[in-house]
């Protein structure tokens, strides 16, 4: 991410990390016995809660960071690596986690809200965002709300994502959408070694 700010580019990005297309098989494997109208409460419901989780990271994020002194530029650097690891993940899948594992037919925060849609990666990236955007601000709440709002619709939409593209076709979006941020990761790797030796 270079030095401009963009409200699209940085919702798309974030959207990138949330990685919805490559959550839905998992949703729908975990509300698989749930009925139809109570499903899609259910994924609103747990999206709410995500959403105020991520927000709690938006808010106190960039003064958990001060608390360490880091500089700007080290914390780019480390977004860096943290978007080019997910970016290989995305790539190269690995085995999914076992949703039996979670025992129950409704979901209560975990495992949707917390790590579906606020799992480690997106609450370390906006702790990251706040520190690098922080003359930002509202430019960057926006970013965050639409990126959640979009990954909350296509959640919202599993169902039918799943009938259309079918198991091959999320995957693949999914691996576009992981070389994508792979670029964006080098880029802001590169961003944060101009702004030390500069």
């Amino acid at each position: 991410m270079g030095a401009e700010f963009s409200i699209i580019g940085t919702a798309v990005l974030l959207m990138f990390i949330l990685d919805p297309f490559g959550n839905v098989p998992l949703l729908l494997a975990i509300l698989k016995d749930v009925d139809k109208k109570r499903k899609k409460l259910i994924i609103i419901r747990e999206s709410i809660f995500g959403l105020a989780l991520l927000l709690v990271f938006f808010f106190f994020g960039e003064a958990f960071l001060d608390i360490f002194h880091l500089e700007t530029a080290s914390v780019t650097i480390a977004g860096g690596v943290i978007f080019f690891v997910i970016s290989l993940k995305m790539i190269f899948p690995g085995e999914k986690g076992n949703v039996t594992l979670f025992g129950v037919e409704e979901p209560f925060v975990v495992p949707i809200a917390i790590p579906l849609i606020a799992g480690p990666s997106a609450l370390a990236t906006i702790m990251i965002m706040t520190k690098s955007y922080s003359d930002h601000f509202w430019a960057l709440l926006s970013a965050l709300l639409l990126a959640w709002a979009s990954c909350t619709i296509i959640l919202y939409m599993s169902p039918f994502l799943y009938r259309i593209l079918k198991e091959k076709g999320l995957s693949a979006l999914e691996r576009l959408m992981g070389m994508l941020l792979l670029m964006l990761s080098v880029q802001m790797f590169v961003d944060g070694i101009r702004d030390l030796i500069g």
